[in-house]
């Protein structure tokens, strides 16, 4: 198996990732306007996947919970259940990929089994990191595209901060799980070359015996005759 230094260095930047995103989750500020495109008393407004938010020119923010989650647009409400699987997907990678390290005895002490622990932790991983990726490319393009329709009389907005960290937070979300995964590659390989150098190493004598064996009896037949 891999160093368990690699290992732990992969754990580690996943679980930033999962941090990062966690925090992108909860955020408000997935999309901002200033006061200049908006007809608000309000320095600057923005929106997340489960509330609005408007800081006041005294400095005061107000943030209002959507009244209807279902009743929101499709590709908020598809992006609330892609970051909630990405979560979902990283909680459970995380604690397979703490049974399958190299450097804890925790649940398992096979070898076999832990590097299965480990390459199922990383997959869960990357695939996590690749939800919450459509998610946050998906949510931009659609705030993009309202932003420059000529025919959209809605409030434009643009990208906001937490878009540029759920990025940030979904590469180190999958590179964490591709060092995990590639950390456990070349074992099985490896065992194999060894157990077939012990096999041939074992045949080597047997072979012998017997040939030892039957010139011996050639030569007592030999002797008797």
């Amino acid at each position: 198996m891999a160093s368990s230094s690699l290992q732990i260095c992969a754990l580690l930047l996943a679980l930033a990732g999962f941090t990062i995103l966690l925090v992108t989750t909860m955020s408000n500020r997935w999309k901002i306007s200033d006061s200049a495109t908006v007809l608000v008393t309000a320095d600057w407004i923005s929106e997340g996947l489960w509330m609005d938010c408007a800081v006041t020119a005294f400095g005061s923010i107000e943030c209002k919970k959507f009244p209807y989650m279902l009743s929101s647009d499709t590709h908020i409400q598809a992006c609330r259940a892609l970051m909630i699987t990405s979560i979902l997907l990283g909680f459970i990678a995380t604690v397979l990929s703490l049974l399958g390290l190299k450097c804890t005895n925790v649940g398992l002490s096979d070898e076999d089994g832990k590097m299965k622990f480990a390459v199922t932790g990383g997959f869960l991983f990357i695939l996590g990191g690749l939800c919450s990726m459509v998610a946050i490319s998906w949510y931009a393009a659609m705030v993009t595209a309202q932003f420059f329709d000529p025919l959209y009389a809605g409030t434009k907005y643009e990208l906001g901060d937490a878009l540029y960290l759920g990025w940030a937070g979904s590469v180190l979300y999958m590179l964490g799980g591709i060092l995990l995964t590639c950390s456990c590659k070349g074992k099985k390989k490896q065992d194999y070359s060894r157990n077939k150098y012990t096999y041939t190493a074992g045949q080597a004598p047997h072979q012998q015996r017997i040939y030892t064996s039957n010139s011996e009896t050639v030569i007592s037949n030999k002797e008797y005759v």
